[in-house]
């Protein structure tokens, strides 16, 4: 299918259909009145031709550079009158815009597998950057009025689509912005979280990519609250044999191949980078729900062997593609500046303008953040920027967080982790991925939904005297044990506000107390850890039941202040339902299959020496 010109969020914009469903700036009006359209079908080294659509401004004077984006989502279906308001400042500059569909997407020949291994160098196999290349190649040679430069961008998937370009670019190809890309299926991104399934996301969006050639939805939801729905499904391999039947082989890997198997580890297709040579503009949301892990490691793969300083990255207060509009708040939360629009016109434009036309300076820094709670920005010279000091943020006994480390013999606290019962990911009722405008921001929402369950731990900080900033890695240590011999730990970092955080309207309306930001407990990183491959990855270990172990807890990139005023807290649990799949805490050689009699409740316990690693940055 060809996209619709009447969705003009999925016109020109490269967007997941996540990104799709978001609330759009109004079209402006274009500096050129009209576009001139062209469908061409471009063949591949191995026969199969890529569905392709070719958008010019009319009227442009003298040879333009041309803007590729590759995506499984579709591609216009006619020429826009106007341009949409996240490509204006683009649009200034003038580009021949072209859109493909994926092989085996809508009109596309070939078959879609969502595989990102890559064809031995060499050979005559084919993969997403050998289409990349091939297309290029033709457009360089066939599409009239070009300047011979060619730049390749897009978010989520086509944001993996431009970046895989950069394993073996094309002399033509200039310029890169991989905006949400991602690199390992396994390890982190859309299908899993350090291989914990991601079972709700995974579920909707597999089923979209590869139920047939076109963006179908799941039809299987009969419950309102989807929380009820997938726990009526029984295990992952339940779910896919009633639904899927194989339909998705991405699905079928997921419940086959539990563990990080050389089949999931060809998937990293980011060991390929060397010295690209080619402009390179990775960027990142501090709260994207779907993709928050494959920039970084794009961008850290390409800084190894960037001598010419080619290599940059920017990341902002934004969700799954939010800086496509105006980027003006976090969920209910304003920030005071449309830092989407600085970025699309102070960043993305210039970064195309220098490399593609030639004009303008050339981008001078390296790593570009708008840093949360001061809403504002921030250039540092590499990432992680010098100049933090590494702290540790203790969880106590009595339920507070401290910078001083506790006394030895302090005690342990627990909790009881119920699979039958597990702790929801956001407030319920749980709509389907897509279903409402709930997912979008829920990395963002407020966590006290979960205030007086049991099995929840809430350690909290005093007050802060004075601004604590936090810039680079996080992560978190806990000296955990538990009575299962299998396990998760979820940890949540979280910026409380005071309860005078903001003035309450008066006279109030209905809601109004409950909508106000006093209080409210933002989530800075969450993240889940599976205790079964604490030891390694690639072979799964049941855990020695009561005993105090390690477990480490990657919690990302950041760029954050924690205001005066404001509490740090830190939440511990063991289930965060459906976004992953629940751990029935016995040890089975395969959780996808695990059956009803293996999913039991166990006792958790969080002991002296947790604490969450903080690179905190000192006031010159």
């Amino acid at each position: 299918m060809r996209r619709s010109l009447t969705a003009l969020a999925l016109i020109l914009a490269a967007v997941t259909p996540a990104t799709a469903r978001q609330a759009r700036p109004a079209p402006v009006a274009a500096p050129q009145t009209a576009y001139d359209y062209q469908h061409v079908m471009i063949p591949m080294r191995d026969g199969a031709r890529m569905e392709t659509v070719i958008i010019r401004p009319t009227g442009a004077q003298g040879p333009l550079p041309m803007l590729l984006e590759r995506s499984p989502y579709g591609i216009p279906d006619a020429a826009p009158a106007t341009t949409p308001a996240d490509l204006q400042y683009l649009a200034r500059d003038g580009y021949i815009m072209v859109y493909q569909n994926m092989r085996g997407r809508s009109g596309s020949d070939g078959r879609f597998t969502m595989s990102m291994a890559l064809a031995p160098k060499g050979g005559k196999g084919t993969d997403d950057a050998t289409d990349a290349w091939d297309t290029i190649d033709w457009l360089v040679k066939n599409v009239r009025g070009n300047n011979g430069r060619v730049g390749m961008w897009g978010v989520s998937y086509p944001g993996y689509a431009a970046a895989v370009a950069l394993t073996a670019p094309h002399p033509a190809l200039k310029a890169v912005s991989p905006q949400a890309g991602w690199n390992d299926w396994w390890i982190n991104d859309d299908l899993h979280r350090f291989g914990a399934i991601r079972l709700s996301y995974a579920t909707d969006w597999l089923w979209l990519l590869q139920h047939s050639k076109q963006n179908d939805n799941f039809p299987g939801y009969n419950a309102f609250d989807t929380y009820d729905w997938f726990l009526k499904q029984g295990s992952v391999a339940d779910l896919e044999a009633r639904w899927f039947k194989g339909v998705s082989p991405m699905m079928t890997a997921i419940v086959e191949r539990p563990d990080y198997d050389a089949s999931w580890q060809r998937q990293r297709w980011t060991d390929a980078l060397g010295r690209a040579g080619v402009a390179t503009l990775s960027v990142a949301g501090f709260w994207d729900q779907e993709d928050p892990y494959g920039p970084w490691r794009i961008y850290q793969q390409l800084e190894r062997d960037d001598p010419n300083r080619l290599n940059m990255i920017v990341a902002g207060p934004w969700n799954h593609g939010s800086w496509r509009g105006a980027g003006d708040r976090v969920g209910p939360i304003p920030i005071g500046a449309e830092s989407g629009t600085a970025f699309r016109r102070d960043i993305e434009a210039p970064f195309f303008a220098y490399w593609l036309h030639g004009k303008g300076e050339r981008p001078a820094f390296e790593a570009r953040m708008f840093q949360s709670g001061s809403w504002t920005w921030r250039d540092y010279q590499s990432w992680p920027p010098k100049g933090a000091s590494n702290r540790s943020l203790f969880l106590r006994a009595d339920g507070s967080l401290s910078f001083d480390a506790p006394p030895p013999g302090e005690a342990c606290r627990d909790y009881v982790s119920d699979p039958a019962h597990p702790v929801p990911y956001r407030r319920r009722p749980i709509s389907s991925t897509w279903g409402s405008r709930d997912w979008p921001w829920w990395e963002a929402d407020d966590q006290r939904f979960l205030g007086g369950r049991p099995d929840v731990l809430t350690y909290v900080s005093e007050p802060l005297t004075s601004d604590l900033t936090v810039t680079g890695t996080l992560a978190a240590r806990l000296m955990a044990s538990t009575s299962g011999t299998d396990s998760d730990f979820v940890v949540k970092l979280i910026d409380v506000y005071p309860d005078d955080a903001q003035a309450l309207p008066r006279p109030m309306q209905p809601g109004d107390y409950a909508r106000s930001l006093n209080g409210y407990q933002l989530p800075i990183a969450m993240e889940v850890r599976r205790g079964r491959w604490l030891d390694g990855n690639e072979v799964a270990k049941p855990l020695v039941p009561g005993q105090v172990r390690g477990w480490d807890v990657p919690l990302r990139e950041h760029d954050h202040v924690f205001k005066q005023g404001h509490r740090i807290m830190v939440q511990v649990q063991s289930s965060w339902f459906p976004v992953i799949d629940r751990n029935p805490q016995r040890f089975v050689p395969n959780i996808a299959k695990a059956q009803p009699d293996d999913f039991v409740k166990a006792t958790q316990r969080v002991c002296a020496g947790s604490h969450i690693a903080l690179p905190v940055m000192i006031a010159p």
